[in-house]
């Protein structure tokens, strides 16, 4: 996950923002879709 992203669930998680957890999310999945298999990782959220 890119350290921008992680930063802002991170904020968003603090804040209580589920609006913004939400928009994050989907953009999450939809970075992790385009990445295509090559490189998932196990399903860690933070690294």
């Amino acid at each position: 996950m890119p350290q921008w992203l992680c930063n802002q669930l991170m904020r968003a998680f603090q804040q209580k923002d589920r609006r913004q957890i939400k928009l994050l999310n989907d953009c999450w999945y939809f970075y992790r879709t385009k990445q295509g298999p090559k490189e998932h990782d196990s399903g860690s959220v933070m690294q």
